[in-house]
């Protein structure tokens, strides 16, 4: 180590040998159970940038944390108006499968999942749209708007992960969804059990009960603090809140704004 840096893998030149020695490394970790945080193991690969917004390598998203790099990935709220209903909405709900192998059976955002090497996050977002909610590609991209990033540290639980104490720097890019009262987004690939149309007034029991995924929750504030759910009238700590989900992340990468190789040139909107 020098300068803060950890350097690893010196002798290999490219991107695909990388990737190549980082496989073995894990694949032989995952199949002596070394960590039991790759029990989640998925055979989905996640980018690990360098400091000049190159790609170094990609690696199984079970093992990210493994080496200290951020995480990315996607999120969605989905909700539809209803004049009858606390501030005037309610927003579709799921519940992780039971069978998950990470926060089984908690709730979730209605769309989420993470944003593999190569691609663009609307397009992660619409992907994962129809696999764990049935809902059609044309209406994601006509109306799913994005909102904006979230940049956050989480500090792993066993009973969530398999190991207590790993440390995910990690970036959502969050996209608002206003549904038509006539679509209901249904499980399709078994990553989810059911979906709910809550109220905010549920959502608030059910975030104050701690049964929704940690970056789920937080996503979730996100929400009510920019449709003017949740203020300064009602929460004296909402600039401590706003903070520590917008941290600066020391680590190379697209949430960046000045990093050279920015995955996406879409803007943010006013969900409003």
């Amino acid at each position: 180590m020098a300068d803060r840096t950890v350097m690893l893998f010196r002798t290999l030149q490219t991107e695909e040998d990388r990737t190549l020695a980082v496989a073995k490394l894990t694949g032989h970790w995952h199949k002596n159970s070394t960590f039991k945080s790759l029990k989640g193991w998925r055979d989905e690969l996640w980018p690990v940038y360098g400091r000049t917004g190159e790609l170094l390598f990609s690696v199984e998203r079970a093992a990210v944390g493994l080496f200290g790099a951020a995480r990315y990935g996607v999120h969605m709220v989905a909700y539809v108006e209803d004049e009858t209903a606390p501030h005037g909405i309610k927003i579709w709900v799921p519940k992780r499968a039971s069978n998950k192998s990470t926060f089984p059976g908690m709730l979730d955002n209605t769309v989420a999942g993470g944003l593999t090497t190569g691609e663009d996050p609307f397009e992660c977002i619409i992907r994962e749209a129809d696999e764990e909610a049935s809902l059609p590609d044309h209406l994601v991209r006509s109306t799913a708007k994005w909102v904006g990033n979230a940049t956050y540290i989480y500090i792993t639980e066993a009973k969530f992960i398999g190991e207590d104490g790993y440390i995910y720097p990690e970036c959502q890019w969050v996209y608002d969804l206003k549904l038509p009262a006539d679509v209901i987004p249904k499980p399709k690939d078994g990553e989810v059990e059911e979906f709910r149309l809550l109220d905010v007034e549920q959502i608030k029991k059910d975030l104050a009960a701690a049964k929704f995924k940690p970056n789920c929750a937080m996503v979730m504030i996100d929400f009510f603090i920019r449709h003017g759910i949740l203020t300064e009238a009602n929460e004296p700590d909402l600039a401590l809140i706003r903070a520590k989900m917008t941290r600066e992340l020391p680590f190379p990468g697209p949430h960046q704004p000045t990093w050279a190789g920015h995955i996406t040139q879409q803007q943010p909107v006013n969900a409003n």
